[in-house]
């Protein structure tokens, strides 16, 4: 009988970010760090629902330079909870190995096995089947894990896991993302592995040889894909099954705010209203379309709308135009017809133009309604 495990897989929990991006700051920012501790709970949970053999993860499961020793406790706390079932953790750029960090610091439960090298080193999980794991050991310039001639040996089957950027999943990620410990698809099967348990990418990605689970508890806003807790069954002849579990418990919104057409505030009202019915969490709104003269449209109304609902807010703006005869301005022999003509005919960047315009023709009706342009 061919011998099977059973792993829960994460990554990317970043414990004690700061939560800057979304506005959040001082009790929302408190409460948002509190969550990516329960989104662990969850997914201890999960390896004791499951019955799972083991815990992975793929690194970056706190912020060395923010980690507090109460997080530190927490985690031994946690992760002792699971006895006897290890844990496996190999570190990432965001909580590298060092002497200063708290994978050297802490007194860990025995569970609890931490990759120190940067180079791949063997362990047996169960009879026929060897996981690798390696560990950056600085925030910046680790190499390819796979790369310098890297080899499995040994009979049966070969896991890794490492945090690490493949190289044709990068352009997916974003702006920001940089290719840490970089490494090519291929390279899992050269090196005699059979599949590889990774970290460090936000968005998942279930391929053939590799799985990045996704960071499982949103970070910022404009994340797709089934991110969460990856329960992966796994054999001494090489098969992988995988099954995603969502564990988040925070909601983030992307909402989409049209004001073509809208005359009066409280057409926005309802429409906000319409939009957040049953919903929390955080929210970034992004407002569109083309402003018409009338509508009177203040950032700190919609905010304040907004903040009843949610936690936290942020506003931003993406094509908002003007609803504006442009041509027929620009042909008038007024101060207006110059300045549209002078915007027009400039060397800024079309969003610039948008804004400029926005802004100026609302001040020349004697708007001072402008905060949100």
């Amino acid at each position: 009988m061919t011998a099977q495990q059973t792993i829960v897989h994460f990554a990317d929990l970043h414990l004690d970010s700061p939560f800057a991006w979304c506005e959040a700051t001082g009790d929302v920012a408190r409460r948002r760090r509190e969550a990516l501790r329960d989104t662990l709970l969850a997914i201890i949970e999960l390896v004791r629902s499951t019955g799972a053999d083991a815990l992975f993860c793929g690194g970056d499961l706190y912020e060395h330079d923010r980690v507090t020793p109460d997080t530190s406790k927490f985690l031994r706390q946690t992760f002792a909870s699971l006895i006897p079932v290890p844990v496996f953790i190999a570190p990432g750029n965001h909580d590298w190995h060092g002497s200063s960090s708290i994978y050297a610091t802490e007194e860990w439960s025995r569970n609890v096995h931490i990759f120190r090298e940067s180079a791949l080193r063997p362990v047996r999980l169960a009879a026929g089947i060897t996981l690798w794991g390696g560990a950056h050991q600085a925030p910046a310039n680790t190499d390819n894990f796979l790369g310098g001639g890297f080899r499995v040996s040994g009979h049966g089957a070969h896991f890794a896991l490492f945090h690490g950027a493949e190289r044709s999943w990068l352009a997916e990620q974003g702006e920001g993302k940089l290719p840490h410990a970089p490494f090519d698809a291929a390279d899992v099967r050269e090196a005699g592995l059979d599949h590889a348990f990774l970290g460090h990418y936000h968005r998942p990605a279930d391929r053939s040889h590799h799985t990045y689970p996704g960071n499982p508890d949103p970070l910022s806003f404009g994340e797709d894909g089934e991110r969460g807790a990856v329960v992966a069954t796994i054999d001494a002849k090489g098969a992988v099954t995988r099954e995603r579990h969502v564990v988040a418990v925070t909601e983030l919104h992307d909402l989409r705010l049209d004001v073509t057409g809208k005359t009066n505030r409280q057409q926005i009202r309802d429409l906000l209203r319409d939009m957040t019915e049953d919903l929390s969490g955080l929210a970034r709104l992004t407002v569109c379309g083309d402003l018409e003269p009338s509508l009177d449209f203040q950032e700190n109304t919609i905010r304040d709308q907004l903040l009843e609902t949610f936690a936290a807010v942020q506003i931003r703006k993406s094509g908002l135009g003007v609803a504006y005869p442009l041509d027929e301005i620009e042909r008038e022999p007024t101060v207006r017809g110059q300045f549209v003509k002078a915007v027009r005919g400039s060397e800024l960047t079309e969003e610039e133009k948008r804004r400029v315009l926005r802004m100026g023709l609302r001040a020349l009706d004697g708007r001072d309604d402008l905060e949100v342009l």
